[in-house]
């Protein structure tokens, strides 16, 4: 598998903890969307480990497309 699967077509606002360390799904397979759940094995898609730099809420990717990888860079517009 080379192309991740769209989960959903908008961001994800999610609250992360200052200090916190996320694993980002880049595969579109977790269960436990946007994060890792582990399913990412034998697709060739890792996920995005995140430190969170403060507590406030964050709009990570749902489909899989954003250049700006895990934050949402509005590419779901475009699919």
């Amino acid at each position: 598998m080379t192309d991740p699967v769209i989960f959903q077509k908008s961001p994800m606002p999610i609250e992360v903890e200052e200090g916190k360390t996320y694993f980002w799904c880049a595969c579109g397979k977790s269960a436990k969307q946007p994060f890792c759940d582990g399913s990412h094995k034998d697709t060739g898609i890792a996920p995005v480990k995140i430190t969170a730099a403060a507590t406030k809420k964050m709009f990570f990717c749902g489909c899989k497309a954003s250049a700006k990888a895990p934050l949402c860079d509005g590419s779901h517009s475009k699919l």
